[in-house]
């Protein structure tokens, strides 16, 4: 038997006896117990996303291997070896968290962290969502992190189906993906087009990521990010605000009062979209009618000073028509 043969066979017995191990200790797999006793409700038992792209990771790079197959299913034009520079430390021979969340944002995409729950994670790839996961794949006291993207999984037979290292397909049992997922606190992430959310995504959480992706992507994925969490959260503040402001910034002054006056409806005690309000009327040329809106904004510190502003604006726009 060659030496690499030896080392597959001590893999695959240790796997074996890893797999027992874990089955007969129960608070080692929380989650997985979780979801054995039940499954989240209309979720399918078993699906797969054969049509994910596959990149094998070469030595210590399967941060760009795991990221390019989640942006490359999103649509986005790149690869493995064009995502190192961004994401690749080679002094740490890995690559971070963060670079791995910030970096869709430079393609328009909104870089997501979903829960730290196994069904949350179900629940996205059942929605054809594949998502990036970090596991510590060491044996014993050895410590080795690895990105792998979920594709699928088969509740009934136990397994989840993983683009990991050189396997195209790797087959997972659910107890050793969460008993390596764990360590690092289910850290896992969705690299989303911004016409598209997580099925799990919270207005309170997924809006920061829009913004994180504004301040570094194009403003039009930015306004058909916010555009697309208003669809979810027609109450949404911070969605209208956001959806207004990538609106007013491309110009789309129309748009951007169409917005503002729906939110004004749902929140007329907002201060923010009075100010914005007043300040696209004001720059239609319709300062007298800006005036009265902005009149009626009753604003306390911080945005007493925004407010001031825009007044005098107003004011000064007003005396130079005369």
């Amino acid at each position: 038997m060659t030496p690499a043969a030896v080392v597959r066979s001590a893999r695959l017995a240790a796997g074996a006896f890893f797999m027992a191990v874990i089955c007969g200790c129960a608070s080692l797999v929380p989650q997985t117990m979780a979801l054995r006793d039940a499954w989240p409700e209309g979720v399918p038992g078993r699906t797969e996303m054969a049509d994910v792209p596959f990149f094998p990771q070469e030595d210590y790079q399967c941060g760009p291997a795991a990221l390019a197959t989640s942006l490359v299913y999103s649509g986005v034009k790149t690869s493995p070896d064009a995502l190192v520079s961004k994401v690749y430390i080679p002094e740490r021979q890995g690559s971070l968290q963060a670079e791995m969340l910030a970096t869709p944002r430079q393609f328009g995409r909104v870089a997501y962290r979903i829960e730290p729950r196994f069904a949350d994670l179900i629940r996205e790839v059942a929605a054809g969502n594949p998502v990036v996961i970090l596991q510590d794949i060491g044996l014993g006291f050895f410590t080795k992190w690895h990105y792998a993207v979920v594709v699928g999984y088969d509740y009934p037979a136990g397994e989840l189906y993983l683009r990991s290292g050189e396997k195209q397909r790797e087959k997972t049992p659910f107890t050793i993906l969460e008993y390596t997922w764990k360590k690092s606190n289910y850290w896992a992430m969705v690299a989303m087009p911004p016409g598209r959310l997580p099925v799990t995504a919270t207005e309170a959480t997924y809006l920061p990521a829009i913004a994180a992706m504004e301040r570094v992507g194009d403003k039009r994925a930015a306004l058909e990010a916010y555009a697309a969490a208003l669809e979810r959260w027609p109450g949404s503040l911070g969605a209208s605000v956001g959806l207004a402001n990538q609106h007013y910034a491309l110009g789309n002054l129309g748009e951007a009062e169409t917005v503002l006056r729906q939110a004004s409806t749902r929140h007329p005690e907002s201060v923010v979209v009075t100010n914005n309000l007043a300040q696209t009327l004001s720059d239609q040329g319709r300062n007298e009618e800006a005036l009265k809106l902005i009149d009626h904004a009753k604003a306390e510190p911080p945005l007493a000073a925004s407010v001031a502003e825009t007044r005098g604006l107003i004011l000064q726009r007003l005396k130079q028509k005369k």
